[in-house]
C-alpha cells in the first residue's frame, strides 16, 4: 500500500506542477485565463476575424497567453508557429492535441479547427 501512495502522490504532484504553469497565479479565472482588464492585444490578434479571435480567447488563452506568448515551455508561443508548422499540421495539432495539449476535435466543429489553423498559419 506504502508504494500505491507514493505514486497517487506522484502524479498529483505532477499534474499540479503542469496545471500552475499555465498562467499567473493572481490571475482570477482558471488556469491563468487572461488578464484581469481583457485579453489578447491587438497586434496579437492581428488579422484574426472576430470568430477567431473569440475561439482563441475562450479556447487557447490560457495556456499560449495574451500575446501568443506561450505559458507553458517554448513549444506553447505561437508568435511564429507558421514557420515551424504547416496549416495542415496545425490543424492535426488542434484536432489530436499531444505534447500535453489536449484534442479539440470534439468540443470545436471542423470548421472552426480549420479558421483557428489558418489564422495561426500566417504568424511568421
Amino acid at each position: 500500500m506504502n508504494k500505491r501512495w507514493k505514486q497517487v502522490s506522484f502524479v498529483a504532484a505532477a499534474c499540479a506542477i503542469l496545471l500552475s504553469g499555465c498562467g499567473p497565479k493572481d490571475s482570477p479565472a482558471p488556469f491563468g485565463g487572461g488578464k484581469a482588464a481583457g485579453g489578447p492585444s491587438e497586434e496579437a490578434m492581428a488579422g484574426a476575424s472576430p470568430e477567431v479571435q473569440s475561439l482563441y480567447k475562450s479556447n487557447c488563452l490560457s495556456c499560449h497567453g495574451n500575446e501568443l506568448e506561450g505559458r507553458v515551455g517554448e513549444r506553447t508561443n505561437l508568435q511564429k508557429v507558421g514557420e515551424r508548422l504547416t496549416k495542415d499540421e496545425i490543424v492535426k495539432q488542434i484536432e489530436n492535441g499531444g505534447r500535453g495539449m489536449p484534442g479539440y476535435s470534439g468540443k470545436l466543429k471542423p470548421e472552426e479547427i480549420d479558421s483557428l489553423a489558418s489564422w495561426l498559419a500566417e504568424k511568421k
